[in-house]
């Protein structure tokens, strides 16, 4: 059943992000206005309005479509009313692109992530038997930059080999662009390359992830805890890396949950010690 609501608001649209309810987000900017552009949505592909017949078999029938355009205006209204003809649970970005920017929500870099993955879905490859940062930037990926990206994760001297034979990008090894940077991690890199590290939630999740990732409690309360459960959960997954990311990502979805709804929660019972 069709959604009642025929619109979503940027701040609705960057809530669903990285939940169980969050939408595709289609950009259906005019192609000019595209290749000009120099941002993107979070997790946003681009899609011809003009050709909808050739890509609506592609669409997730399981989940919403979010429709964005420069303003929110014909380009994004055409193609929801399209959608929505065709029974697709589509909404339009109420005030498209600009509508985003007023209300000061995060853009990834589109020119980087062009240079990075010149190719859709793009392809990502790293060490196999990820634990925490090799299973965040997966996560960072697939919510933020292309949710149709594929993971290869190979023997570590075959990262470089793959990722050229594979038009792949490689990251966490050492001597790639996409790595350890100083006593910051593969996460944090990303977040800096794609425009996303002054994101509040997810700056703070990079704290986390840290950390975790490299034996520093003490810089984030929570990151001992995503250690224990990142190795833990690795331990249980064996040698299926993928199964491994299916897992934790729901412990990433979480924490940024709670960074951004619910950190300030307490919870104290009893009161006091007996």
């Amino acid at each position: 059943m069709l959604s009642p609501s025929f619109s979503i608001s940027p701040k609705d649209l960057w809530n669903a992000i990285a939940t169980r309810d969050a939408p595709q987000i289609l950009d259906v900017r005019r192609r000019d206005a595209y290749e000009q552009s120099s941002h993107l949505l979070p997790g946003a592909v681009w899609r011809d309005a003009t050709g909808i017949g050739q890509w609506i078999a592609d669409l997730d029938a399981t989940r919403p479509v979010a429709v964005a355009c420069k303003a929110g205006h014909e380009m994004s209204q055409t193609t929801v009313a399209q959608l929505r003809a065709d029974d697709v649970d589509a909404r339009v970005l109420e005030g498209g692109y600009e509508g985003w920017s007023k209300a000061g929500l995060p853009f990834v870099k589109k020119a980087e992530l062009e240079r990075i993955v010149p190719r859709w879905p793009s392809i990502w490859v790293t060490r196999r038997r990820p634990k925490i940062d090799r299973v965040a930037c997966p996560w960072l990926i697939r919510r933020f930059l292309d949710p149709q990206a594929r993971i290869l994760f190979v023997d570590p001297d075959e990262v470089v080999n793959v990722a050229r034979e594979s038009a792949g990008m490689p990251f966490n090894i050492k001597d790639v662009e996409l790595s350890h940077v100083g006593e910051r991690c593969s996460f944090d890199t990303m977040l800096r390359l794609f425009g996303l590290e002054a994101e509040p939630s997810l700056a703070r999740l990079a704290l986390i992830v840290r950390g975790a990732d490299t034996a520093r409690p003490d810089i984030a309360a929570e990151a001992a805890g995503l250690h224990a459960v990142s190795i833990g959960l690795s331990a249980l997954a064996g040698d299926d890396d993928h199964g491994l990311l299916w897992l934790v990502f729901i412990v990433y979805d979480a924490l940024f949950a709670w960074l951004r709804f619910a950190s300030e929660e307490r919870h104290n019972w009893p009161a006091k010690a007996a």
